[in-house]
């Protein structure tokens, strides 16, 4: 059986390829392995913490893992543009900010955007049909929606919607090779090629002659397309697999032609239409298309830029794409990303633009980091910074700890001993050796303990901010609390093309993720009307502080002001301070160096991790003192006591305060409790 199908030129189909498949400098990156983290297959999950990794010399001439392999592969995309964002007293500022382009319902929800390659990699195109989605739509916006349509999120406070999409805006299946089908062979007739060499073909196997090289290989994935139904497997069959390849045929030399094996012989052929084409298995491989993400990262700038969140010994892979500024369009403005006080192991991510690379509009560039010690760090713009920074380019990241992924039981001081190389085992990236390393941020309790792995509050394995192995710095809930300060003035001028006057730099508004009070203790962002006609919510992250009783809260706080000391006091509930700027307090002979205290203040570039201790412990031995002074429905405030910073440019106004409730704590096993108090964590 044989059709001559001589097309010149091959038409894609849109049942090959949803996206753009001409050149676009715009790309994301999430890799499914690595040398590091080489199996797929567990890269997708945090495997339980049990030991160092060790590694031996590879085949290549590189290390590899040969025991354990700790951690994971995290990735996320983000948007450098601009966009606005409107003060508790109703004044709307303009931005130059970072947008979510990856986890758009977890950002929505005030989480980190920060996902599995199996979630980043999940194509917008494949949401909708799993879904049953038959209309073509772009991703939900969280700095356009409030997805009320879905049944509500947390912008309104709601329940979750049916929108659940964190996947890459803009990635799609890309197609490595298409090529027009000159003819389809079947059968067991023999047949000779021009050389001379006679070939036979078994009942089943298919050969596909092409008009040009085959660009396939052995075991490739393929996709036949026509107006037939018999090789034409976008309607019989999933895909075929190549069998074999440079095969002798009666038109072309052998490297013209390839073979997959049928399944049924007498297939239907694929009639003379002019479009009978064969192409690679769509593949995701960091494609995209570049009308989804300016349609969705034009003026979707949040304050905070998207909060990144990964796990010590995670791959970490964070894309940023330059979609350039709507409303300034004379700047050509380069955008980088600068993890502040974050040890790069190289100069080429850091993001200083002397140092590293500039992303222009137009552009995407996506960065590598290998999980450094945790703590909170944060991270920002790092072109001409004291503009950037001013204007809104500031976003915390914080690093979670090995310790949290131990098995229940586990001793957490024996972890920390393996951690450290004092036991019989050593994690050789951040050992630990206070006789040799006078610069290790971890050392050993000085006193060895029989604290093991249990669970938190909410009945969940506990959690902790640092290495500790002792559980000193345990929490059950843990809030990003970013303080920052607009100066109005400056936004105004930065937005109407006139040239900022830097030395006349002063705050007005003073800032807890985004937002001042009475607007921090509301789980739903004001809506801000911005120049494209849409309403955006640019400022997901409410500052609420939900502490179920007898628990603690672990606020992460980062002040990233340009021209101000800032100071935070809580009323009520003690703060216990157990990290600054990434490094547990602790000294070189195990001494804990933490402190219970009322206050605490930053400077800009610095973060502090501070736990608000609603525990007996925190009564310190004081005779009366117990839980029984933080009852389930009561309100505390974290505010500052700088009376000036208590307002949004005006008398008694906003400013940096928030609410800490008292909530009831959960049932063992379960997210949420029960009853009028119920926290949402």
């Amino acid at each position: 059986m044989r059709k001559s199908l001589q097309v010149w030129l091959p038409l894609l189909l849109i049942s090959l390829a949803t996206g753009v498949a001409s050149a676009q400098s715009f790309r994301v990156q999430c890799p499914t392995s690595t040398i590091t983290h080489p199996n797929a297959a567990n890269n997708n999950s945090e495997a339980n913490y049990t030991g160092p990794t060790t590694f031996t010399l590879g085949p290549n001439g590189y290390m590899v893992p040969s025991g354990s392999v700790n951690g994971a592969i995290k990735c996320q995309q983000v948007s450098g543009g601009d966009g606005y964002a409107t003060m508790a007293n109703g004044t709307q500022t303009f931005m130059f900010s970072f947008g979510p382009l990856s986890g758009l319902t977890d950002i929505a929800a005030g989480l980190p955007g920060t996902d599995f390659p199996s979630d980043f990699n999940y194509t917008y195109q494949q949401y909708q049909k799993d879904h049953g989605i038959t209309v073509p739509l772009l991703p939900g916006d969280p700095a356009t929606t409030d997805l009320a349509s879905d049944s509500g999120t947390a912008y309104s406070g709601g329940s979750p919607g049916i929108f659940t999409y964190n996947g890459a805006v803009g990635q799609v299946p890309d197609i490595p090779n298409i090529d027009t089908i000159y003819d389809i062979v079947e059968g067991t007739s023999a047949t000779t090629n021009p050389g001379g060499v006679v070939h036979t073909y078994s009942p089943t196997t298919v050969t596909v002659i092409l008009n040009t090289t085959s660009p396939f290989h052995l075991n490739d994935q393929i996709v036949v397309s026509g107006t037939g139904t018999g090789y034409d497997n976008t309607t019989a069959n999933p895909y075929w697999t190549v069998s074999a390849v440079n095969i002798p045929n009666i038109f072309f030399p052998a490297n013209y032609a390839f073979q997959f094996v049928a399944a049924a012989s007498g297939l239907a052929e694929i009639t003379e239409s002019g479009t009978a084409a064969v192409a690679s298995l769509a593949t995701v491989d960091g494609h995209v298309d570049p009308r989804q993400i300016m349609d969705i990262g034009v003026m979707n700038g949040n304050i905070p830029a998207p909060l990144v969140a990964f796990d010590e010994d995670d791959e970490m892979f964070l894309t940023l794409t330059n979609v350039g500024m709507i409303m300034r369009p004379d700047l050509f403005e380069q955008h980088t990303i600068h993890f502040h006080g974050y040890p790069n192991a190289s100069s080429f991510y850091d993001g200083v633009p002397d140092a590293s690379v500039a992303i222009n509009i137009g552009g995407s560039f996506t960065y590598y980091y290998l999980a450094p010690d945790a703590g909170t760090y944060f991270w920002h713009c790092h072109i001409t910074p004291p503009e950037h920074l001013q204007m809104g380019m500031v976003g915390q990241l914080y690093v979670r700890p090995r310790q949290n992924r131990l098995t229940a039981g586990t001793s957490l001081y024996t972890a920390l001993q393996q951690q450290n190389g004092l036991g019989t085992t050593v994690d050789l990236r951040t050992a630990c050796k206070p006789s040799v390393d006078i610069l290790c941020s971890a050392t050993m309790p000085a006193a060895s303990n029989t604290v093991t792995q249990g669970n938190d509050k909410l009945g969940n394995p506990q959690k902790y901010t640092y290495n500790d192995g002792d559980a000193s710095t345990a929490y059950d809930v843990e809030y990003a609390l970013q303080i920052h300060g607009f100066d109005p003035n400056f936004h105004f001028v930065g937005m109407t093309f006139n040239p900022e006057a830097f030395v006349d730099m002063k705050d007005k508004f003073f800032l807890l993720n985004g937002r001042s009070y009475p607007d921090t203790a509301t789980p739903g962002p004001m809506a801000t009307q911005s120049s494209d006609g849409r309403v955006h919510y640019s400022q997901p992250l409410p500052s609420i502080i939900n502490i179920p009783q007898g628990g603690k809260a672990l606020l992460r706080i980062a002040d990233l002001d340009v021209s101000e000391y800032q100071t935070l006091a809580s009323l009520g509930v003690p703060m216990k301070m157990v990290g600054f700027n990434a490094k547990l307090l602790r000294d070189q002979s195990g001494n804990n160096l933490e402190f219970y205290t009322n206050s605490i203040t930053l400077g800009g570039g610095e973060s502090l991790d501070v736990v608000l201790d609603a525990s007996d412990a925190a009564c310190g031995g004081v005779v009366g003192c117990s839980t029984t002074m933080w009852p389930v429905g009561s309100v505390f405030y974290l505010y500052t006591p700088n009376l000036d910073h208590l307002s949004n440019d005006q008398e008694n106004f906003g400013g940096l305060m928030t609410e800490v409730h008292i909530c009831t704590p959960p049932t063992s096993g379960t997210a949420n409790g029960t009853g009028p108090q119920t926290c949402s964590f």
